[in-house]
């Protein structure tokens, strides 16, 4: 790939593309609102996707959700596509039709179309790659588009479909310096994805005032856990409960229960929940890259993606859970600097031995140093980047003990390529 490709007309492959977008428009720079991406999709119509269109909006549990849906409508002989975001390891991962990562040729094909539609237009990455991804679902046969909200809700690119249903998982202090500093009005943003007259189910368990009060004024019917659905989580199995639908003795899946139980919510609007059998039978092998993943088992790696007080809250209890089966609880964190960092990494303290801290690059990255800012009482080891911490952390690490690495998409995505690197 050269340096620099000064125009579109030089981007033959996916690599190229995402190349120039990015030195068009760099992947860190955030800059909310609807009128530039609303005006490109108005001049191709890209906003209509096909199918029922469910929107899932939410601080921490949104590709968990989409996961379980996407699972349960397959398993059920229908269609479906998934718009997500980040990736992990490759940009693909963003689109999924029927459980496919969407191939290069597709992207490329959409990303010439949006760059010719949008003329003079400046887009952001996520604008951009949005566009693309709504132009390959148009001329997708599928019964039901599960389009994953990036930042927010209100003024997100996603925004700009009409969905069928609203979802809201979980709502905590995340991404402040753009949605605000309080729970009420990041609440505000992400109820930004319901509509006139639409049902909304709302997963979290605490809904913010402005969350229920904008369900209200668009005169939404509210699904909201603890009050219209239930569910209750015992050592080895959990239950659900919504009117006349009752599960009983559930497998735990490999997902946090709570957004499986919002999806069973979404299933039920549709009249769709699947029979209590075939229910199990896609739970027993639930799961998501990045999520409590293993990488391996001897000695135990596991990485997760939770970067925020709340995710990082279900990472403590889930290690709480596994540590009286290993020696040490060994960390690997880096972090983004606009996290609450001392808030996230607050709830592992009790349960992590010893900490490696690792800076991550990128004027959004943080320093190692800023995080043992955090840990000041802590065992802490501080690494330049990601790769050389997973090397120290895993030269450390006995064959009892667990190693887990946290803290970002960026972080895991590092560990994630540094260990295919070694497997072949």
């Amino acid at each position: 790939m050269p340096d620099t490709l000064t125009s579109s007309q030089s981007c033959h492959t996916l690599a190229d593309w995402l190349y120039f977008i990015e030195q068009s428009h760099p992947i860190d720079k955030i800059e909310l609102g609807l009128g530039r991406v609303t005006e490109v999709a108005r001049r191709a119509e890209l906003a209509q996707l096909p199918g029922k269109v469910i929107l899932i909006a939410g601080t921490n549990g949104k590709g968990s959700t989409a996961r379980t849906l996407e699972q349960l409508l397959l398993a059920q002989g229908f269609s479906v596509g998934v718009y997500s975001s980040p990736h992990l390891l490759r940009f693909n991962e963003r689109l999924r039709i029927n459980g496919q990562d969407v191939d290069d040729v597709h992207w490329v094909d959409a990303m010439s179309n949006v760059e010719t539609l949008r003329g003079n237009i400046g887009l952001t990455y996520f604008e951009f790659t949005t566009l693309a991804a709504f132009a390959i679902l148009q001329k997708q046969p599928v019964d039901f588009c599960l389009i994953e909200v990036g930042l927010g809700g209100r003024l997100d690119a996603t925004n700009i479909v009409s969905p069928d249903i609203s979802v809201i998982t979980t709502i905590d202090l995340d991404h402040q310096d753009w949605l605000g500093n309080d729970l009420e009005s990041i609440g505000f943003e992400k109820a930004g994805v319901f509509r006139q007259d639409k049902p909304v189910v709302i997963g979290e368990l605490l809904p913010p005032d402005s969350v229920l009060a904008r369900a209200a004024a668009l005169n939404c019917a509210a699904l909201r856990v603890n009050q219209d659905y239930f569910f209750q989580q015992a050592a080895d199995s959990w239950s659900w409960q919504c009117g006349a639908v009752n599960y009983q003795q559930l497998p735990l899946p490999g997902l946090p229960v709570q957004n499986v139980a919002t999806s069973l919510a979404v299933l039920s609007q549709l009249s769709l929940l699947p029979e209590q059998a075939e229910l199990a039978r896609v739970l027993a092998t639930l799961s998501l890259a990045g999520r409590m993943q293993f990488l391996q088992h001897q000695p135990a790696i596991i990485i997760d993606v939770a970067h925020n007080p709340q995710s990082t809250r279900y990472l403590a209890n889930k290690l709480t859970e596994l540590k009286p089966g290993y020696g040490k609880v060994i960390a690997l964190v880096g972090m983004l600097k606009d996290k609450d960092i001392a808030q996230a990494l607050a709830p592992l303290t009790s349960v992590i031995d010893q900490w490696h801290l690792s800076s991550l690059p990128g004027p959004r990255g943080a320093a190692a140093a800023q995080l043992a800012q955090a840990l000041v009482q802590a065992d802490c080891q501080q690494h330049p980047d990601v790769a050389s911490g997973f090397s120290s952390a895993r030269e450390l690490q006995q064959q009892d003990d667990l190693l887990v690495i946290f803290g970002s998409f960026v972080t895991v995505s590092a560990v994630l390529a540094s260990y295919d690197q070694e497997a072949t």
